[in-house]
Order: C-alpha cells, then sequence, then structure tokens
C-alpha cells in the first residue's frame, strides 16, 4: 500500500503532531506499506501573527495536484486541517477519491483563548472539514465518543505509543535543587503552564519548550529553570534527571509527552481531563486531581518502576498496525454506506 499523508505541520516543528506522523512512517514501512508525505517543504511559508516561530504553508492548487499526481498514492491520509490539508481534501472531492482524516487539535479551544470566536461555530467547521473522511481517527476512545457525539461520522481509533529505546532511565543529573518538577511542550497560552509556574512547590520548576509565551513568562517566573526546545537524547536526558512530571494543559487531545514521560520512570500530576484520563486512567502512574500542588507532592511517592512498565504497553508498532488497519478496511469496501456496515464488527471503528 501506498500512503501519502498531507500536513501542514512538519519538521522544524516540535510537536505531537509531527512526532506522531514521523514515528508512525517508519513503523508502517516496517510493516511493508510506503509512506510519503506532502508538507510546507514543498511550498513557500509565511509566520503566523502571534506565533512567528510556527510558519504555515501558502500552497497552490495546481503544485498540489502536481505532487498528488506524481506520488500516485493508493490512498490518502490528511493530518491536518490547515491550507495543505484544504487543498488536498477539495483535490479528493474533486477527483471523487476516498481519503481518511485525523483529529490531533482541540482547535476551538486554542482559538477561543487567543480571539472571541464561539467554539460552536468552530466546531461547525471542523465538522465540514472531516464530514467526508472515510475515517476519522482519533487517538482515544474518550476523543472518539466526544467527536461522534459533536457529529462527527466515521470515527476510528488510532493509539499512539512512544520510543522506549530512546525514553528510558539513565544516570543524569541537571545540578539543580531537588525534586525537580518537569513541564514539556509548547509555551503557549493554550498550555495553561501559568498552573503550574504559580504553584508553592519544594525545588526545581522546569520548561522545556519554545513558543510565544516564553519570554513573558520567563520575566514573570525567574526562579522558573526554561531550556528552550529539545530533542532526541538530550530531551530524554532532561526526563530522566527530573522526579515529576507535570501536565498542566486541560486542551489536549492526547499528550504524548506523557508517555515519553511515563518510559523514562517519571509520575505524572494533572489535572482530571482529557488526555490525562485518557493516558493513564486509573492506572496507579500519576495523580489527577483539580488541586494541582496536591497531585505534585503525591507522585513524589510513586515508584517509577511501575511507570515504566506501564509505558511499556504503548508501543509505535501497535500504533502503526492500528493506522494500517484503518486503511485497509475503508479500502476494502467501494460504498461508504458499506464501511459504515462493516465498521460494526470491527474493535477499532466507535459506532
Amino acid at each position: 500500500m501506498r500512503i501519502l499523508v498531507a500536513t501542514d505541520a512538519w519538521h522544524p516543528q516540535v510537536n505531537g503532531v509531527v512526532r506522531t506522523l514521523t514515528m508512525m512512517a517508519e513503523a508502517v514501512e516496517a510493516l511493508g506499506a510506503q509512506v510519503s508525505f506532502l508538507t510546507p517543504e514543498s511550498f513557500r511559508t509565511v509566520g503566523l501573527p502571534s506565533y512567528r516561530d510556527l510558519r504555515v504553508a501558502l500552497p497552490r492548487p495546481a503544485r498540489i495536484a502536481e505532487l498528488i499526481e506524481a506520488q500516485a498514492p493508493d490512498t490518502i491520509h490528511i493530518a491536518t486541517e490547515g491550507p495543505i490539508g484544504l487543498l488536498v481534501r477539495r483535490y479528493c472531492r474533486k477527483h471523487e477519491l476516498p481519503f481518511t482524516t485525523s483529529f490531533h487539535t482541540r482547535f476551538p479551544d486554542y482559538v477561543s483563548a487567543r480571539a472571541p470566536v464561539p467554539e460552536s461555530w468552530v466546531w461547525s467547521t471542523l465538522r465540514w472539514f472531516h464530514g467526508p473522511s472515510e475515517a476519522v481517527m482519533a487517538a482515544t476512545p474518550a476523543l472518539a465518543n466526544e467527536l461522534r457525539e459533536r457529529g462527527f461520522r466515521n470515527v476510528v481509533l488510532w493509539p499512539r505509543g512512544v520510543d522506549t529505546k530512546l525514553f528510558h532511565p539513565r544516570d543524569v543529573d541537571l545540578c539543580q535543587p531537588r525534586p525537580v518538577f518537569l513541564c514539556v511542550g509548547r509555551v503557549a497560552v493554550e498550555k495553561n503552564l501559568e498552573a503550574f509556574l504559580d504553584l508553592d512547590l519544594p525545588g526545581t520548576k522546569v520548561i522545556v519548550g519554545d513558543g510565544p509565551a516564553r519570554t513573558a513568562l520567563q520575566q514573570d517566573y525567574p526562579d522558573a529553570v526554561f531550556l528552550g526546545a529539545l530533542q532526541g537524547e538530550r530531551l530524554a536526558e532532561v526526563y530522566a534527571s527530573a522526579d515529576v512530571f507535570v501536565f498542566p494543559s486541560r486542551t489536549d487531545t492526547f499528550g504524548l509527552v506523557l508517555l515519553e514521560a511515563l518510559a523514562s520512570g517519571l509520575p505524572i500530576a494533572a489535572f482530571p481531563v482529557s488526555g490525562p484520563v485518557d493516558v493513564i486512567g486509573d492506572a496507579p502512574v500519576g495523580v489527577l486531581s483539580e488541586d494541582l500542588r496536591a497531585a505534585c507532592l503525591a507522585a513524589l511517592n510513586i515508584p517509577r518502576g511501575t511507570c515504566i512498565e506501564f509505558a511499556a504497553k504503548y508501543t509505535w508498532e501497535a500504533s502503526g498496525r492500528a493506522f494500517l488497519d484503518n486503511m485497509a478496511l475503508i479500502r476494502r469496501v467501494d460504498r461508504p454506506e458499506e464501511a459504515l456496515e462493516l465498521a460494526t464488527d470491527h474493535p477499532r471503528f466507535v459506532v
């Protein structure tokens, strides 16, 4: 199977969408499929007004068509709802090509945090975008059920994984007062970092990541350590050097960083919201509470070995197999209504 993945999020961006697509491709190719990407690398880009480091592609329909036809894919997956995703969707609709999509980002929450736009308007736009999709892939059962309740059709599961060869315990010291409470992610308003930085905690607070809010937060919280965006071994070393991973976001659909932290032996402290609830549930690897300070302190008592054992269940091979299963299920039928009938007997579908 030759799969073309269209995405507006790509390197050098450092985020969960890019990591998910990169690792998925490696896993899928190891299983015998071929994956190619249609990304901003093929187009001129501009920085977002409120986030200059995040660049958005300016694709042309003719160039989109040229790139798709050059790849001659068996199937197309649209990973994002940006300019590239929109024009690939348009191409597929024009040429009556089936395609799948995935839901990675809670845009209604992100937009409402920055502008006075009703969330209902954004949800309506997202339903329009994903409406023709043969399968809308969601990371967790809770997210899949929420999407269906909001009127999305053909919702299927696509679980995530973690690279345990990279993220694992190791003997590293940040040379900061302990305990070390770590947060990794985009430094932006929707990540709710003030809820973590305002806490009265012993030891040191460490933030890994970059974004439009970093300068202001560094000025407002001089006692916190901001390390900027990190990747690879350096990121894995920082995970391993900490004592608790703090996840203050209330808007993430999954939180890939949660699995990376657990694989590194870090217990989780978070609010009891989608993302943390979906990843760890009732497992004894974290503390979910509206009192985030109490959660941070209680998480210090969780054995690191329990976290490592839990994360080992999430593999990218399993994630890749689920992705291929979803694509193959759609390709086995000629009509969308037949796909829905088949879906009722398929464990990855939520109907």
